[in-house]
């Protein structure tokens, strides 16, 4: 038993030896050896394609379809010759020639611009080509072609070009109701002039107000990249909506802190399509001067109301005049809609038709009266009044 014992220790210790002597020299032969057996292991999905996680990450088919749709605009502004008064002189003249001191020096600006139309109509910001002498578009697909200025609404900031050519790519508008807080949303613009870029962001606020920009304003707030450049640039949602036109940055170095502004398609849909048919917008107005209900004036009135909007100063043989609107009343309704502040009141003066007749209640001495004020056409340059 001692025998077979010591024969099967040695036989196996020689087994091992050999073993450890193959696998050390000569590997191969073990790898070979056991292919038959093997089961083919599966390479992770990573390492072949995108995972749905990874895919789902990704908003190139948004800016693909939005990019071709916004351009770039350049506009110049030729100052008025300068002339040097030592040139009257005709035997100066005679040394310097005529040209000296009238050399013509022009002003460039950049901003950006959205196709709205297969036709060419452009939708703009109003400062981005406000006394422009010329306007050149660039297209996304390189091209460069001068276009005329159809109209501008200074109170949105918006503006309406157009050039001369058919079949371009055009921009589709997003559903009005459709943007919510946190909605991912891309820019695209020029920043800078160094071409045509995008940047991603989310949805901050909406119907923000109140900040001095506009006379009308009801901006989408986002944080995504906005820079000087980027002003009549397109907002988009991950499919390449628009959803508003990039306006203004809220920065203290001219660049962004990731406060941007747009105005809404909506308001910019409105806009665009009364321009394009009547050259300017029109809007509802009657002639008053608003102010907001501050916790120091309910004090003094002895309001028992923060909502309305007080009139401070009433137009002589304006509409709100001839119907007996005084100063001190507290304007609450427009046609049965609440008015909260002034920037709500002008948003509902302004959507009415000029020649139409509104009831608007109001607060006079704690007592409600109702005024039946026929509608007036808001002038053009008005920004204080209403």
């Amino acid at each position: 038993m001692r025998r077979l014992w010591l024969l099967f220790a040695q036989t196996v210790t020689v087994g091992l030896a050999v073993w450890f002597i193959v696998a050390t020299l000569k590997p191969g032969w073990i790898s070979h050896a056991g292919d038959g057996a093997r089961t083919p292991v599966a390479a992770p999905a990573t390492s072949a394609a995108p995972s749905a996680s990874a895919a789902s990450a990704t908003y190139r088919e948004g800016a693909r379809h939005a990019m071709p749709a916004v351009v770039n605009i350049f506009t110049s502004k030729g100052a008025k010759p300068s002339r040097n008064p030592f040139m009257d002189d005709p035997f100066l003249r005679k040394f310097f020639g005529d040209r000296q001191g009238e050399q013509e020096d022009k002003q460039y600006s950049l901003g950006s611009g959205v196709i709205v139309n297969p036709n060419g109509y452009i939708l703009t910001n109003n400062h981005v080509v406000e006394a422009a002498d010329e306007i050149e578009i660039a297209l996304a697909d390189g091209r460069k072609v001068d276009a005329k200025l159809v109209g501008t609404d200074p109170e949105t900031d918006l503006a309406v070009i157009k050039i001369d050519m058919k079949d371009l790519p055009s921009i589709t508008f997003a559903p009005i109701d459709g943007v919510q807080v946190g909605d991912v949303v891309l820019a695209i613009g020029n920043p800078f002039g160094v071409g045509q870029t995008v940047t991603m962001g989310i949805v901050s606020a909406l119907g923000r107000n109140h900040l001095g920009i506009n006379t009308f304003e009801n901006f989408i707030q986002t944080d995504a990249a906005i820079n000087p450049g980027n002003s009549g640039g397109a907002l988009v949602d991950v499919g390449g909506n628009l959803l508003g036109i990039n306006t203004a940055i809220y920065s203290r170095t001219g660049g962004s802190l990731g406060i941007g502004f747009a105005i809404p398609a909506s308001t910019a849909k409105t806009v665009m399509d009364a321009i394009i048919k009547n050259g300017r917008v029109v809007r509802g107005w009657i002639g008053v001067e608003p102010q907001d209900i501050t916790p120091e004036l309910a004090d003094s009135f002895n309001l028992k109301r923060n909502s309305g909007a007080i009139i401070a100063g009433v137009l002589r043989n304006g509409p709100a005049d001839r119907a007996g609107m005084r100063p001190g009343d507290i304007l609450v309704e427009v046609n049965g809609r609440p008015v909260r502040d002034t920037t709500e009141m002008l948003n509902l003066i302004a959507q009415l038709e000029p020649g139409s007749k509104a009831r608007m209640k109001v607060l006079r001495r704690s007592e409600e009266a109702s005024l039946d004020i026929q509608v007036g056409t808001r002038p053009r340059q008005q920004r204080e009044a209403e």
